[in-house]
C-alpha cells in the first residue's frame, strides 16, 4: 500500500466525504419532490422511471468507472464523474421549461433523459469514494470509515427530504418575469455543493494512481447495457402496458437472458474483463453481493414510494413528509457509526450484518401494516426501526468483500459490489413500480366504475385534484385510500426480498480482518468455493 501522510489522508477523506454527500443528497432530495414534479409535468404513469433512469445509467457505468480508476487513477475518474453529474443536474432542473423538445418530447421525458445523464456521472461517485478508502486504509480500519460514510448517507437522507420539501412547497420564485417552480431548485442545489467538491478533489487530493495496465472492455459494457435495459423495460411494461405473457414482455426477457449469457462467455475469455469471473469463486464476494442485491432492492423500493404514501395517500405537505423521514435517518446515522466502530474494534462484521438484516425485516413488517390513518408519530417510530437496521447494511457488505480479496483486486471487487447493489436498487424500483402502478390502475378503475365515473387510471388521476391545500394535493378520500393501500402492498412484497437478503447474509463466511492489506496477488485463505 502506498504511504500517505496523515494530512493527505485527512484532506482526501474530507474531499471524498463531500463527494459522497453530493451523491447521497441527490437521491434523497429528489424522492420528496417527485409527487409535485409528476403533477406539474403530467407524468404519474412514469413515476418510477425518474429514479430508474438514474440508477440504470449509473449502474452500467460502475464497472467502467472502476476499471478507469485502476488504469488512470481515482482522482481523474472522480473529477470526470463530478462534471458529468453537475451537467445532468443543471439539465434536470431545466426539464420542461421550454415546452416540448425535438426527440425528447415533453417535460417528463426530458427529466428522465437528463436524470440518465446525471447517473452517468453519479456512477463514479459512490464507487470511487469506497475505492479511495480502500487505497488509504487497511481492512481493519475500514470499518469505522465505512460507518462514517454510512453516517454521511444518513445525514444526507435526513437533510435531503427537508430541503426537498421546503423548496417544493415554498421555493417558487419569479426571475426576470419568468416563474421558476420550487422543485427545480432540488436539482440546482447540486451545483454549489458540486463546485465545492470539485475544488477539494482538484486542488487538495493527492493523485491516487496505481499504474495498472490494460484497456476498457467496451464490448462487455455494451453487453451489460443490452442485458439491463430489456430487463428493466420488461419489468416496467409487464402487467401495465402489456400482459406479462405478451410477446413484447417475453421478448424483452429473452433478450436479457441472451445478452447476460453472452456477457458471461465473453468475460471468461477477454484479456481485460470488465467483471472478473474468477471473483465468483470467492464465497464472501458471492454471498455478500447476493445479500447486497436483495437488501438494496427492498430498501430503495420502500423509501422511493414512502413520499407517495404520505403526500398523496395521507395528504400531507412535501415539507411534512420530509420531516417524517428524520427518524429513519437518525437511526441510520447512529447504527452506521456504532457498527462501523465495533467492526474496527473487534474485527468482526457478520454479527452486525445479521442484526441489521433482522431489524430491517421487522421494520418492513410493521411498515406494511400502515394505512392512511397512521399518524406521523407512529410512522416515524417504524422508520426509526428501519434506519437502525439499515445502518450496518449500507457499508459492511463492501467491507467484507474488500477484506476477502487481494490488493490488486480491490478496485474491481469494490466496483462489482457497488454494481450488484445498484442493479438491485434499479430492479427493485422498476419491478415494484410496475406492480404499484398496475395495482393502483386496477383499483382506480374499479372505484370509477362503482361510483359511476368514466374509466380511470393513473394518467388521468391529476384530473381529480381539487387544487392545492396549502401545499398538499387534494384528492377524494377513496382515491387516497387506494394509493395508501397500494404502497403498503408493495412494502409487504419487500418483506420477501429482505428475507432473501437475510438468508444470503447467513451464508457469508466471516474471515479475520487484516490489520495490513494482503500482498498483491495473494489469495485470501478460506475465501474461495
Amino acid at each position: 500500500m502506498p504511504e500517505f501522510t496523515p494530512a493527505e489522508r485527512r484532506i482526501t477523506l474530507a474531499g471524498v466525504m463531500i463527494v459522497f454527500l453530493l451523491s447521497a443528497l441527490d437521491q434523497t432530495i429528489v424522492a420528496t419532490a417527485m409527487p409535485v414534479i409528476i403533477s406539474q409535468l403530467h407524468g404519474l404513469a412514469l413515476y418510477s422511471w425518474v429514479t430508474t433512469a438514474y440508477l440504470l445509467s449509473s449502474t452500467v457505468m460502475v464497472p467502467i468507472w472502476g476499471k478507469l480508476g485502476d488504469l488512470h487513477g481515482r482522482k481523474a475518474v472522480l473529477l470526470s464523474g463530478i462534471l458529468i453529474f453537475l451537467a445532468g443536474s443543471w439539465l434536470s432542473g431545466l426539464a420542461g421549461e421550454f415546452g416540448d423538445l425535438p426527440l425528447l418530447g415533453g417535460g417528463m421525458i426530458q427529466l428522465i433523459a437528463f436524470r440518465a445523464v446525471q447517473g452517468l456521472g453519479g456512477g463514479a461517485l459512490f464507487t470511487t469514494a469506497f475505492a479511495i478508502i480502500a487505497d488509504l486504509f487497511p481492512p481493519r480500519e475500514r470499518g469505522k470509515f465505512a460507518g462514517l460514510f454510512g453516517s454521511v448517507f444518513g445525514l444526507a437522507s435526513a437533510v435531503g427530504p427537508l430541503i426537498g420539501g421546503y423548496f417544493t412547497d415554498h421555493g417558487t420564485v419569479t426571475i426576470a418575469g419568468h416563474p421558476v417552480a420550487g422543485w427545480r431548485w432540488v436539482f440546482y442545489l447540486n451545483l454549489p455543493i458540486g463546485l465545492i467538491a470539485l475544488f477539494m478533489v482538484m486542488v487538495k487530493m493527492p493523485r491516487l494512481s496505481h499504474g495498472t495496465k490494460g484497456k476498457i472492455d467496451y464490448l462487455g459494457a455494451l453487453l451489460i447495457v443490452t442485458a439491463c435495459v430489456p430487463l428493466l423495460l420488461g419489468l416496467t411494461f409487464g402487467g401495465q402496458s402489456y400482459p406479462w405473457t405478451s410477446p413484447v414482455v417475453l421478448g424483452l426477457f429473452a433478450i436479457f437472458l441472451a445478452a447476460a449469457a453472452l456477457f458471461v462467455v465473453w468475460e471468461k475469455n477477454v484479456t481485460d474483463p470488465i467483471l472478473h469471473m474468477e471473483l465468483f469463486r470467492n464465497r464472501v464476494f458471492v454471498w455478500a453481493n447476493i445479500a447486497g442485491f436483495f437488501s438494496s432492492m427492498a430498501f430503495l423500493s420502500a423509501v422511493a414510494f414512502l413520499p407517495l404514501f404520505m403526500q398523496l395517500g395521507q395528504g400531507v405537505k412535501a415539507t411534512s413528509s420530509g420531516l417524517a423521514t428524520l427518524p429513519l435517518m437518525f437511526g441510520l446515522i447512529v447504527s452506521a457509526t456504532v457498527s462501523g466502530r465495533m467492526v474496527s474494534r473487534f474485527g468482526r462484521y457478520k454479527p452486525f450484518m445479521l442484526a441489521g438484516g433482522a431489524t430491517v425485516l421487522v421494520a418492513m413488517l410493521v411498515l406494511s401494516a400502515m394505512d392512511r390513518s397512521t399518524s406521523l408519530v407512529s410512522l416515524g417510530s417504524r422508520m426509526l426501526l428501519l434506519g437502525i437496521g439499515l445502518g450496518p447494511l449500507q457499508s459492511l457488505f463492501g467491507v467484507a468483500v474488500q477484506n476477502a480479496v487481494s490488493r490488486n483486486q480491490i478496485g474491481v471487487a469494490t466496483s462489482a459490489n457497488q454494481f450488484f447493489r445498484q442493479i438491485g436498487s434499479t430492479v427493485g424500483v422498476a419491478l415494484f413500480g410496475a406492480l404499484l402502478t398496475g395495482d393502483m390502475n386496477d383499483k382506480l378503475g374499479a372505484w370509477a366504475k362503482a361510483s359511476g365515473r368514466p374509466a380511470l387510471n393513473l394518467s388521468q388521476l391529476r384530473g381529480l385534484t381539487g387544487g392545492s391545500g396549502g401545499g398538499a394535493t387534494v384528492l377524494p378520500e377513496a382515491v387516497r385510500a387506494i394509493i395508501a393501500d397500494s404502497v403498503t402492498h408493495v412494502i409487504m412484497l419487500s418483506v420477501i426480498v429482505v428475507s432473501l437478503a437475510l438468508l444470503a447474509t447467513f451464508k457469508v463466511p466471516e474471515l479475520p480482518m487484516h490489520k495490513t492489506p494482503p500482498p498483491k496477488g495473494e489469495p485470501t485463505p478460506d475465501a474461495h468455493l
